[in-house]
Formats: C-alpha cells, structure tokens, sequence
C-alpha cells in the first residue's frame, strides 16, 4: 500500500459533526472529489458517510475505487468485501474486487468475482477482459482461450479482445497468432497507439525491423508522451545501424523525463560508440547517482575514464565492479592497465597475476567437465539476443556494453496492467476540449507546455496580499494531497471566523469559496462567491471562479446522467469528431436542451459576460466561455470567443485546439488542422494525435 490514508485530526466543518452529517450530501461531495480524481478528498468524505451510517453499502465502494486509483489494492478488497456484505447485488463492486485481487496477483478469486459479477451482467466486455487476463497471469492459457472466444463472438468488432489475446499468444511463442490478432486489432480500431507498440514488438522478434519502425512511428504520432516507444524505436534504428536516429530518441526521453535510467544508459552507450566520450560519462553519472548498484553502468564508466585519462577515477569504478564480482576476469585485466598508467605497477602486476590465477582455475573446470559460471552465463548468451541487447533486470556482467530494453516480464505486465484497471473506454478515441481555467492554488506539472498565465487584475490582486497564498490561473488542476486537505479544512474554519466578525468582506468569502472549491464542496463554494459578489458587485474574480465551479457541477451532473453514476466512467464532454474519410458535417446546430440544463448554462454564461463587462483583456474568461458554447454545440459562438481570446494572446495553444477542434465539427476541416497544428506547436502534443486521424497522414 503506497499511501494510509489517515482521518483528520481537525474537524471538516460543522456539518460535519457525526450527530449533524448530512450523508446525501456529503457523498455527493465525494463523488465530485472521486470524478475529478480527488482521490485522497474523496476517501475523507466517505469516511465521514460510512461512520455515521456504517449500514449503507455504496460508501464503501466508492471509497474502495478511490483507492484502487491510489494503488491500496489491500484496503480496496477489503471495502468491496464489506460493501457486498451489505449489498451482494452491487455488480460494481464484484468487478472492483476483481480488479483488487488480480493487482494483488490472487487470481482465482480474482476470476471467482468476475464471474460472478457476469452472472448479474452477462457478457459484459470488461469483466470478460479482466477474466481473460487473469487467466494468462495465472498461466491458464486454455481458459483464457475460451474466455476470448466467447468475447469474440458477443463482441467481434472489439479491438481490446483481439490486443489482449494477441498478447497471449506472443507470450506462449506464437508469434505468427499474436501478429495475426493485432494485425486485427489494429483494423478494428486504428487510432490506438499500444496497438501499433505492441505489434511492433513482434516484428522486432521476428527480425522484420523495417515492419517494426513504421508501426513505432505511427505509435509515437497518435502518443507522444509515452517514452516507451521512443526507447524501442531507439532500439530499432540502432539495429538498422540508424545510430542517429536512435540517439534522437533517447534524447526526445531524456528531454521529458532527465531521469529515465534506460534511455540515459543506451545514450551513454551510443556517444561512448561515436567517440563522445565525457558527455557518455556524464549519463553514465545519472544512472549510477539513481541506481548506485548498477555495476554495467560502472564499468562502462570506467571505460571512459580510462579513455579520457582519469585513470584514478576508473580504478574506483572497476574495483567497485570487482568486489560485487570477483570473478569477472576483464575486470582485473582492466584495471591493471589502468593501474600501469598510474605508475602503480605493483598493483598492476597484483591485478595481472589474479587474472591469470582466474584463467587457470576456469581452464581446468573445463578440463574437468565442470563449466565455471562465466561459460554458462556465455552459453544462455547464445540464446538470448543476438541483436546486442540484454533486458533490464539481466546483470550478466559479460552483456555490459549492451543496450537495455524492458524486461519480457514487465513487458508482459505492462500489456495486461492498464486493462485491469477497468478503464477500457478511456481507448475509445473521444476527442476532448482542452480544460477551463480556474483560479487556484496548485497545478499539475507538465513537461512540455511550459506557459505561465498572465492577467494584469490577477497581478494587482495577489500584490494586494488579500489571500493566504497565491491566485494561479490554470487548467490543469491538481488534486489535494492528505496535508493539503487538512490546510483547507482549517481554512475554511479560520475564514467562517472571519466572516463572522466582518461580515461585509468580500475577500473573506471569496478565499473560504476557494477553499470549498478545492475541495469539492461545489455548493457551498458557489454560495461564498455569491456573497462575495453581492459584497463587491465588482468583483470579476468571483464571478469567474462562480462561473468555473458552476460548469463543474454541470459537467458532473451530465456524467452521472449519462454513465448511471458509475465512478469509473469518462468525462461527459466530447466532441465525438468523425475519423479519417469519413463526411463532415456541413453544420452544427445547438443541441436542444432541458429546461433545468439550459438555465444552468444561462447562469455560467452571465458570469462570464460581467467578468468581460468588468475586465475586457481577461482572454480566459472568452475561453471558458467559449468551451460553455462547445458543451451546447453551438460552435461558431464559441469560435468567436477563441478568436478574442487568440487576438488578446497570439500564442494561447489551448484556444488554437479548442478553435480547432470547432472548426473540425463545422466541417472546416483545412483551418481546423491548421489550428491544430499551431497547438501542436505550442506545445500541445495531443493536437498531432488528431491530425493523423482526420487526416491518415
């Protein structure tokens, strides 16, 4: 378990007294926490739930999906367990316990749950999935076999069936079916990247490099983020001889992930081959200050420092090699030469004359029939890779100068381990806006967009120290960590004083709005900026953060809708554009809606038009608002908007994709890549994923 969960020491709130709870409400609370992937806040409102009403059922199970999503797959099973106790007929929870139980490698109880949610729910693709990949863990090929049978026939046009048994089959060596169904696989639905990944690895088995480089193209252009295929492209080119290509590679891994050990490993191998020796050196550094027992990496260190004249240094690294393995004959070989150029002689000749003591006791065991460990480690050698490689976990000292690919076992793991996580429709290509931006304390970092939002009034605002800490603006939200919970909670306390004793504060009701924002209390949240409105009627800030935090309660309502509460469920807004070839629709028309629906989007839609009214140059509010006409279909509006956005910051890349994404659902199709493609520029890597599907280019 990576994370305990521990209660809070201060109290949430008032209402939150265990005589006062209302549990409704404060579940409700939880669901949004669990929506937006809050998962620390969500488990801390359905402890509250349960220890008030420890009979109902459905709080343990959503407390037990918040953990799954935390990797505490123990505490999971546990909930599942008490939640079934209560309610046996809750077929999510089955299928959560699988999921628990299959992470936690018990896979007989593990199939027992899915069947017997299957039972409840009879050909339900995932629970057939996960039964399928519990059987291959377990190594029980012909179950899993009738498993994907019965999946192909009630679900035949269902390309995660035919990538998991094509998984299976590579596993048991038959590399001609595993080809066969993710050639299918890739047919079926040809926008999933790990498709074209997996794939590729079989022709790389089979010697068919060519084959193996264009699908690790295409997977690297519907996914650019995933450093495994730039590592395994990396491996392709080099055996193609593509030495900079492959280089290319482990340097676009390294860019985004400076401490990715087996691109910084394979580089360092590469720029050792090509004479570059210091900065060779220098990754070499990297891996052992991460991983200080990897002896290959000293090795290959003390190689270069030879090479390069620091002939102290690489007898540090070889005597280290050395006393973790003292028959490594090239070792003493090594280092006595390092030694002689030392002017260490008599070390020289120590190391000279151990290495042939070495020979002599190796050559004998062979006279003997007894094989000393460095001939059978070269034996299993001729087995395994004839392609200078070796897997990660291999510490064959004799493979030293090798490059490093995954290990077949993680390989494996990694095939089967995101579809046990249950999120299978996460694959099904959904093309999303970019996020609102929100007023906030906290973001998520990311890699490769590196902007910083501006806004003079937000400036002005946090000059004034009104706040505890700093406004931020972002869209990339991130969640509370358990501390982070605890400061909010206290800080809602600390503001309800403050508004009793200064009623008329805006501010005060606008920072403790913040703080129920953050965590998940969307009434109450919205309630505070109302008041700070009402105090200031200037106030652009709080009508902006009102209008983000209203969208949000929309957003959740239509998912619950939609998904019959289920937590594991996408998000509700997606633009569903078609694929390449397909027709584009010549218009768009805003999609009728019910009357409670159609006033929520009223009221968010005058809050962003005061906050425009008050501040014309606040772009983000045009871009929040222009997401609000995308969610109502009403796209050319909402291309309005991202033009004033674009025309106040030429460089905004979210309102370049989300204009993009517009004008593709118009039917624009030429400017809507154009824009997406400036996105892309910008730093927006998802926009190229896209192109390649309205495109095939």
């Amino acid at each position: 378990m990576k994370k305990v969960i521990l209660l809070l020491l201060s109290p949430l709130c008032s209402c939150f007294l265990l005589a006062q709870i209302n549990t409704d409400r404060v579940s409700a609370i939880g669901r949004n926490a669990l929506y937006f992937e809050d998962y620390v806040l969500a488990i801390q409102y359905f402890n509250q739930v349960i220890k008030a009403k420890p009979w109902l059922a459905e709080p343990y199970f959503y407390r037990a999906v918040a953990k799954i999503n935390l990797d505490d797959y123990k505490g999971a099973e546990e909930d599942c367990s008490l939640c079934l106790e209560r309610n046996p007929f809750l077929v999510q929870a089955y299928f959560a316990r699988g999921i628990a139980r299959q992470s936690l490698e018990n896979f007989d109880a593990a199939i027992a749950d899915y069947d017997k949610g299957l039972e409840f729910k009879a050909e339900d693709r995932q629970m057939l999935i996960n039964k399928a990949v519990a059987c291959i863990q377990k190594k029980d090929y012909g179950e899993a076999e009738k498993v994907f049978e019965e999946l192909v026939v009630n679900h035949s046009r269902y390309a995660m069936t035919y990538m998991m048994r094509g998984a299976m089959y590579f596993e048991t060596g038959d590399t001609l079916g595993a080809l066969d169904n993710y050639n299918r696989s890739v047919e079926l639905d040809p926008y999933y990247p790990p498709a074209y990944g997996n794939r590729a690895i079989v022709y790389y088995r089979m010697n068919r490099l060519r084959e193996a480089l264009a699908d690790l193209n295409e997977a690297i252009r519907l996914n650019t983020r995933e450093s495994g295929y730039y590592i395994n492209r990396g491996l392709v080119r080099y055996q193609m001889n593509d030495l900079r290509g492959a280089m290319a590679d482990y340097d676009q891994v390294i860019g985004t992930d400076s401490r990715n050990l087996i691109a910084r490993f394979n580089r360092g191998l590469l720029r050792a081959q090509v004479g570059d020796r210091n900065r060779a050196i220098e990754d070499f550094d990297v891996v052992i200050a991460e991983e200080p027992d990897n002896h290959m990496a000293y090795y290959n260190r003390a190689i270069l420092r030879g090479e390069t004249g620091d002939y102290a240094g690489a007898v540090s690294d070889f005597s280290v090699v050395l006393d973790r393995y003292p028959d490594f004959l090239p070792g003493y070989y090594s280092r006595a030469e390092a030694r002689r150029k030392m002017r260490d002689h008599a070390g020289a000749d120590k190391d000279e004359w151990m290495a042939f003591r070495l020979e002599e006791e190796q050559r004998k065991a062979r006279a003997a029939g007894k094989a000393p460990a460095t001939d059978r480690a070269a034996e299993d050698d001729k087995d395994s890779e004839e392609d200078n490689t070796r897997e990660q976990s291999d510490r064959n000292m004799n493979k030293f100068n090798r490059l490093v690919v995954y290990d077949r076992e993680e390989e494996r793991k990694s095939k089967y381990q995101s579809d046990v996580r249950g999120r299978v429709q996460d694959r099904n290509v959904k093309v999303d806006l970019e996020p609102q931006f929100v007023l906030t304390y906290y973001e998520k970092p990311d890699a490769v967009k590196k902007s910083v939002y501006y806004d003079k009034v937000l400036e002005e605002y946090n000059e004034r120290r009104l706040l505890s800490r700093q406004l931020r603006l972002t869209n990339e939200e991130a969640a509370l960590t358990e501390s982070q919970v605890a400061v909010h909670f206290g800080s809602i306390d600390a503001y309800s004083a403050r508004v009793e004793t200064h009623p008329g504060d805006a501010h005060a009701y606008f920072a403790r709005g913040i703080d129920y924002m953050l965590v998940q209390d969307f009434a109450e949240a919205i309630r505070d900026y109302t008041l700070a409105t009402e105090k200031d009627p200037d106030f652009a800030l709080a009508y902006f953060n009102r209008a983000v935090v209203r969208y949000k309660q929309l957003e959740y309502d239509l998912s619950r809708q939609q998904t019959s509460g289920e937590p594991l469920e996408v998000r509700a807004l997606s633009l569903n554009l078609p694929t390449q070839g397909a027709n584009l629709p010549a218009t768009a028309q805003p999609v009728p809606r019910d009357a409670e629906r159609m006033y929520a989007y009223e009221l968010i839609q005058r809050d962003y038009d005061r906050v425009i009214q008050l501040n014309p140059g606040f772009l983000f509010a045009y871009f929040n608002r222009g997401n609000l006409f995308c969610a109502q279909r009403d796209f050319r509006t909402a291309i309005l908007d991202y033009n004033e956005a674009i025309l106040r910051d030429p460089d905004f890349a979210e309102a370049y994709f989300n204009r993009g994404l517009a004008r593709l659902s118009l039917g624009d199709a030429n400017r809507g890549i154009a824009d997406l493609s400036k996105a892309g520029e910008l730093g927006i890597v998802n926009a190229y994923g896209i192109i390649k599907r309205m495109t095939g280019n």
